[in-house]
């Protein structure tokens, strides 16, 4: 599989989820962001590699009833999923206007999950 690693760390890897069109959102989502916002991104998935999990409820967080968690910084968000022990998966990102998350955006995380593990299952990939 064609893996885009966004970091590997002592403890964790972070990734971006690929579609079955190929595409991958999340990679997409944080190529548009401003130079200041990639870095501030950036700087989340190293502390997640590097140390496993990230403490400040500012900056990740889970997503309140569902498997998926997110970085944060302001209104950028980027949900995310585990997959096996050490290794975190970017479905895609958004900018949080609202003080809920839209149902959408949640819907949208689960159908990028399942069809990256599907590509995932078929290439034979397992971590």
């Amino acid at each position: 599989m064609d893996s885009h690693i966004a970091y590997s760390g002592a403890a964790a890897d972070v990734e971006f989820a690929i579609c079955l069109n190929q595409s991958r959102p999340g990679l997409e989502f944080y190529n548009g962001l401003s130079p200041r916002d990639q870095a501030k991104v950036l700087k989340l998935f190293q502390w997640l590699g590097e140390h496993g999990w990230i403490k400040n409820n500012e900056k990740w967080k889970p997503i309140a009833e569902t498997e998926f968690f997110e970085f944060k910084s302001f209104q950028v968000r980027l949900p995310c999923f585990r997959s096996g022990s050490r290794r975190f998966v970017i479905t895609h990102g958004f900018i949080k206007k609202q003080d809920a998350i839209a149902p959408s955006e949640i819907e949208r995380a689960q159908r990028i999950k399942s069809e990256h593990e599907r590509i995932s299952k078929a290439a034979g990939f397992h971590r």
